[in-house]
């Protein structure tokens, strides 16, 4: 181990595996180390036994719940955008050869005690029952001039300037309500509250592209994917990325302690007596906890089932928002089911998960409303993290710290960080002008 670095990544989580793999792409000489004997990190995908001994201590699942080795159960549940910046990133490193992905059956939105399915075009609004005739209208000529908006186009703009006018303002425009505005802004552009209707409008206008494009792509019920077998297998394919262009990999290294110069600059890691040298550490937050701070908890409830969430027309696999406002919370909550039909469970099971970021230190009355759409349940599961954020300078200590997965069930918020971290420690931007048709290969729709 005694050899010199361009780069030591610290944790397997996905993050640190996305960068590890860009890395060594990029030329770099990468050593890859984790104190688990196993992928993932905290987003690794658990059997039966394990999820059983990280929630209730013991190792002896119920036998009723089917082969536990045919469970693959996300620690961090997420759906992947079809036309998002993480398949970008997938077909830019030809990572997609690793891994075989299906596409996502319904997207759905919570409105006063039910669910309904989002609409995304101008012709789905019409149809939608979320909203009233009159609504249908306005909503219609709002999607309209979302879909044929063109940032290089001046003619499609309508005299707005979307970097100087707030969401707020173009919502009033169309004279949106406010259940509508709900939906549009919480189910399709993703704000996990909403701080977003005061911001510039350009990136609302954006996302909402963004999911309309999504949903095209496969012609399925929602703008989503979801790898076969689980998301354990994404960190594992970035980390065969990374082999493929010379990047070493030790797992099961206990305590990897970072090491400083006399001016705090990091230069090296130390495991088991050995010390390797390197110019910069990546790593996630656990690796240097007296370099983040706390900003939060997600809390998340586990669902074995028998049976499809109802009202979502018996969908194998499907994303659910329960706006903040809806609720009465200060962040919207999110469910999330997968099932046999992505690998992930025996047959005739199912697997969902109600996330939030906690807000009380009661998980039970907190995912409360979640809990109740899912019908009868065979087994549940809570368990919480804590998130950070790292608070260190970069440029002085070459340490660059990945930030907590937060609650969300789409990938969008942790490749901006990717990306972001990407290029604080190359000093250039990653460019993801690819074809995205080239994923469609492997996408079972």
């Amino acid at each position: 181990m005694d050899e010199e670095y361009d780069v030591i990544v610290l944790g397997t989580g996905l993050k640190e595996c996305i960068l590890s793999g860009l890395l060594s792409v990029d030329g770099l000489k990468v050593l890859h180390m984790d104190r688990n004997d196993y992928y993932g990190g905290e987003s690794s995908s658990l059997n039966l036994t394990q999820l059983w001994k990280r929630c209730r201590g013991s190792d002896t699942p119920q036998e009723n719940l089917g082969a536990i080795r045919e469970y693959n159960v996300d620690m961090i549940p997420k759906f992947i955008m079809a036309n998002g910046t993480l398949v970008q990133t997938l077909i830019h490193t030809d990572v997609t050869k690793y891994l075989n992905f299906k596409a996502v059956d319904g997207s759905f939105v919570y409105k006063k005690g039910k669910i309904y399915k989002v609409p995304a075009t101008d012709v789905e609004a019409l149809k939608s029952p979320l909203m009233g005739l009159f609504e249908k209208r306005r909503a219609r000529k709002f999607f309209i001039y979302v879909q044929d908006y063109d940032e290089k186009d001046p003619k499609s703009h309508e005299g707005l300037d979307l970097s100087k006018v707030t969401a707020r303002e173009i919502i009033s425009k169309y004279g949106l309500e406010d259940d509508t505005i709900d939906f549009i802004g919480h189910a399709l552009a993703l704000h996990n509250d909403d701080d977003y209707l005061d911001q510039p409008a350009i990136d609302f206008v954006k996302r909402i592209k963004l999911y309309a494009e999504s949903l095209a792509r496969f012609q399925g019920g929602s703008p989503y994917i979801y790898p076969l077998y689980g998301l354990g297998e994404l960190p594992q394919a970035f980390a065969r990325l990374s082999a493929v262009y010379g990047g070493t990999y030790m797992l099961n290294k206990p305590e990897c302690k970072v090491e400083f110069d006399s001016s705090g600059k990091a230069v090296g890691v130390t495991s088991a007596g050995e010390t390797a040298k390197c110019k910069k550490v990546v790593c996630d937050p656990s690796y240097l906890s007296d370099k983040v701070k706390k900003v939060g908890k997600v809390t998340r409830a586990v669902c074995i089932m028998s049976h499809p969430i109802p009202d979502t027309n018996d969908a194998h696999s499907v994303q659910i928002i329960l706006p903040q406002k809806q609720l009465g919370r200060k962040s919207d909550m999110y469910l999330f089911c997968c099932s046999y039909a992505h690998n992930v469970a025996p047959k005739g099971k199912y697997i969902a998960f109600v996330s939030a970021e906690a807000e009380t230190d009661n998980p039970e009355e907190e995912l409360k409303p979640g809990i109740e759409l899912l019908g009868p349940i065979d087994e549940i599961f809570y368990h919480s993290y804590d998130t950070y954020v790292p608070t260190n300078k970069q440029e002085e200590d070459n340490c660059f710290i990945s930030g907590t997965y937060d609650a969300t069930t789409h990938f969008e918020s942790t490749v901006a960080d990717v990306l972001e971290m990407y290029t604080k420690i190359t000093g250039k931007t990653l460019d993801l002008s690819v074809d995205l048709s080239a994923a469609s290969a492997t996408a079972d729709t």
